[in-house]
């Protein structure tokens, strides 16, 4: 009987009839037309509301409509009172509002068949919907309760402690592939973290991550503050893709429009320099050695951009060595590290290698950067860069998550949309001249150095 049973999940296509021997083409006489012609392909839209709220939209004709609210309340906006406030608040985000229970939320976001999610980054909280577009209104709902009326009762924001600390260690374990390269499979997110710390004085020194001496110890009354702070009109941008603008645009006014104001005033990121070490048994020692690099969005961060595929990222072929990287050239599992925010950036090289050689493998990928700054870098070498930068960003901005997390970035920073044409061109435009001097910038300035692993031998910053 099982074997019977088994024929039943066989394809209708196994056993279907042959087309008797007749010509596969056929009249089209008597056929009309339908009609419909396909919709025109739309633009991103913008627009900024009186109270300073921004509105981007894409209208796809997707089934599904994705909306997402971008607040300026990333974890560089805390204070040293309330470090990790906004790591809990992410947590947060599946908890009782003033409008809707935990359980109505979760079991309401279920019957539609929606997602609704929170994300955090240095300089950004995130919140993402998505559901078929015919439930758009019933999804804002929960997503304006989620961002808007907030009420963070004692016994919950007490039952997440034990969710702080698990994400924190399954960050520490998890593969973290942050920057695109599948050699950072095995970097533990503490040395990026240990990175910025000794790079900054304040706000981007601040760690993804509740400091230990914080877990426990963020209250319902420094959930509410920096909410009544940051989550205003004036800093926060509304995306949506698979909606129409118009549509949002009313929504948005209708929900998002409760609190109003500009909120806290941005702080000035002040570049210092620095080394932080973590001594531990690993077997293997990943370092991170870098210089101030360039805001996002401006000329100097296009060239960053290019100099890092010149020196190296990810191998674009499967199981590939990266051979056309200058890294990769001169030291094994090397790369280029490249993160730009609004008002400052990191640019540098990572190793990772056995500990009897960290030294030399250090210095090697450093002094692939100065060949790089002495003008040995060709045409050819900037071509190829060029061609993979484009190749990334395009990719990066193919899936749905991609392309929000682009708009809504540019919309919440500039209140405008870039697109891709554009990008594409300031790429095209990056000269050798650029590149050269992008790597003089590291090679000359103030060096921030982080260490994980078996130090021993393992040059201090002053060394290199």
């Amino acid at each position: 009987m099982r074997g019977i049973r088994s024929l039943n999940n066989l394809s209708k296509r196994c056993y279907a009839a042959a087309r008797p021997n007749e010509a596969l083409t056929e009249s089209d006489t008597g056929y009309k037309s339908s009609g419909v012609s396909l919709p025109a392909p739309q633009n991103v839209q913008v627009s900024k509301l009186p109270n300073g709220l921004v509105i981007a939209s894409l209208e796809n004709y997707s089934p599904l409509s994705t909306v997402g609210v971008f607040v300026k309340a990333g974890s560089r906006y805390e204070s040293v009172e309330n470090q990790g406030v906004a790591h809990v608040l992410r947590l947060a985000a599946n908890l009782t509002t003033k409008g809707v229970s935990a359980f109505k939320l979760c079991r309401g976001v279920e019957a539609l068949g929606a997602n609704l999610s929170a994300a955090l980054s240095r300089e950004t909280m995130v919140y993402t919907a998505r559901c078929f577009r015919d439930y758009l209104d019933n999804i804002l709902e929960y997503l304006v309760n989620v961002t808007m009326a907030q009420e963070f009762r004692p016994w919950e924001v007490c039952d997440l402690t034990s969710r702080v600390i698990a994400n924190k260690d399954r960050a520490k374990r998890a593969p973290q592939c942050t920057f695109g390269m599948s050699l950072f499979r095995f970097l533990h997110s503490g040395v990026i973290e240990k990175l910025h710390e000794a790079a900054y004085k304040n706000t981007l020194s601040n760690s993804l991550y509740c400091p230990e001496h914080m877990v426990g110890k963020v209250s319902p009354q420094q959930l509410h503050s920096f909410v009544e702070d940051h989550f205003t009109t004036g800093r926060m941008a509304v995306v949506g893709l698979g909606v129409k603008h118009s549509d949002l645009t009313e929504l948005s006014k209708r929900f998002l429009s409760v609190r109003v104001g500009a909120g806290a005033p941005l702080v000035q990121a002040t570049y210092r320099g620095g080394e932080l070490r973590v001594q531990n048994q690993d077997s293997q020692v990943h370092a991170l050695v870098v210089s101030e690099g360039g805001v996002a969005g401006g000329t100097e961060a296009t060239a960053f951009a290019v100099l890092q595929k010149i020196l190296g990222v990810e191998p674009h072929v499967k199981r590939g060595t990266g051979i056309t990287s200058k890294l990769s050239q001169g030291v094994t599992k090397a790369s280029a590290f490249n993160a730009s925010y609004s008002d400052s950036g990191l640019f540098g090289v990572y190793t990772i290698s056995q500990a009897n050689v960290a030294r030399d493998a250090i210095r090697v990928a450093i002094a692939q950067v100065g060949s790089v700054a002495e003008g040995t870098v060709t045409e050819d070498d900037i071509t190829r860069a060029k061609i993979q930068a484009k190749v990334d960003y395009l990719l990066s901005t193919e899936s749905s998550d991609g392309l929000m997390a682009e708009i809504g970035a540019q919309a919440l920073e500039t209140a405008a949309y870039r697109p891709p044409e554009a990008v594409l061109q300031a790429i095209d435009a990056v000269t050798q001249e650029h590149v050269v001097k992008a790597a003089r910038k590291f090679m000359d300035g103030k060096k921030t150095m982080a260490a994980c692993g078996h130090l021993i031998n393992t040059p201090f910053l002053d060394e290199l």
